[in-house]
């Protein structure tokens, strides 16, 4: 199970600080994450996921003081398009990778962020934050939170005490079905199978496979691709990556063919067992919007709501990046969910690479 790494932790004491582009390589970048506010989205992996796979410019940022002693980092992408708008985001895709570090650091590293910014041109700064920024001068916008569950030691205790009755009903209507959870890298193209179906249906474009392909090269055993079978077909799947003593179930989707007979209820369950299997205390929902269909599935299962303090800037009154739920995007929605999952793969990463 991964841990920040265990060099001292970043430097508190109060001195001027200089904001530079971070020079090395990974296993020095990911040296520096120690503060308790660092996440698996803050590791050096998501450069090449998003140069790579996706054609993003990336600024990797680090705040020294005069004796070049490091107090915190933040890493930022940019995405651009002409039809979408121009954004720099940390982390774009994900939920979180805003400025970690000493408190002096964390608003060095937002006012160099909101410098770049202002002198690309771009439509928003978002730091996706988990934690409260002090003393930033960027506003905050909580329009997302992420849902978490406390995992016990034992397997046999979460199922008879961390849920609900009527939860353990719903995930043996797919164990009496048949169905079986499977675990492992090789579950990539099962899960993106489903997964792009999913956000067909959802009327989403779907992320290209390189970019699980990369996530895949880049965090190895940390990333746990997950798929549930009905025979050999696969009929839910999920991506997502631990960090520390948390796993985040980032991705995930479930086949609406097979809605009834519930199988993402096999999938979350699932996953929880393995964690608990892994060490991972904390079991993480991902993100979602507050009192939507999404998050009252999340609550279900006994977790608990933790807002999320994104930080922004705009300089033409942006408030958000594009969403594709949004009422702006509904008419396309419908169209796209009428369109052939072969086509919808072929058409959509060339889109979702622009919504951040």
């Amino acid at each position: 199970m991964p841990s920040p790494a265990s060099d001292p932790p970043l430097e508190s004491k109060n001195s001027d600080l200089n904001v530079t582009p971070f020079q090395g390589d990974a296993a020095s970048w990911d040296a520096l994450l120690t503060s308790p506010d660092a996440t698996f989205c803050h590791r050096y992996g998501w450069k090449a996921v998003f140069e790579e796979a996706l054609g993003h410019e990336t600024f990797w940022l680090v705040a020294r003081d005069e004796s070049e002693t490091p107090h915190g980092i933040l890493p930022l992408t940019r995405v651009k398009s002409r039809l979408f708008g121009d954004y720099l985001v940390s982390m774009p895709f994900l939920n979180y990778g805003g400025p970690v570090g000493t408190a002096a650091a964390q608003r060095a590293l937002a006012a160099e962020a909101q410098n770049i910014g202002g002198e690309l041109g771009v439509d928003l700064l978002e730091l996706r934050t988990r934690h409260v920024t002090e003393d930033s001068t960027l506003s905050v916008n909580a329009r997302k939170l992420t849902v978490v569950k406390q995992l016990p030691a034992d397997p046999e205790e979460l199922w008879e005490k961390g849920i609900k009755a009527k939860v353990r009903s719903q995930i043996r209507r797919p164990m009496k079905e048949g169905m079986e959870v499977r675990f492992g890298p090789e579950q990539l193209e099962a899960f993106y199978d489903v997964f792009s179906t999913t956000m067909r249906d959802l009327g989403t474009p779907v992320l290209p496979q390189r970019f699980f392909e990369v996530i895949r090269s880049e965090f190895g055993s940390d990333v746990i691709f997950t798929a549930v079978y009905l025979g050999d077909e696969p009929v839910a799947a999920a991506c997502g990556l631990g960090w520390n003593d948390e796993f985040e179930i980032t991705w995930a989707g479930s086949s609406r063919e097979h809605a009834k007979k519930a199988p993402n209820m096999l999938l979350y369950w699932g996953l929880m067992e393995e964690c608990v299997r892994r060490g991972f205390t904390t079991f993480n929902f991902g993100r979602c919007s507050p009192d939507s269909g999404t998050h009252r599935f999340k609550k279900q299962w006994g977790s608990e709501d933790v807002p999320l303090p994104w930080l922004q800037w705009s300089p033409s009154g942006v408030v958000a990046t594009p969403n594709p739920d949004s009422a702006k995007f509904r008419m396309a929605t419908r169209a796209w969910q009428r369109l052939p999952v072969a086509v919808a793969n072929v058409i959509g990463p060339r889109i979702s690479r622009s919504l951040p």
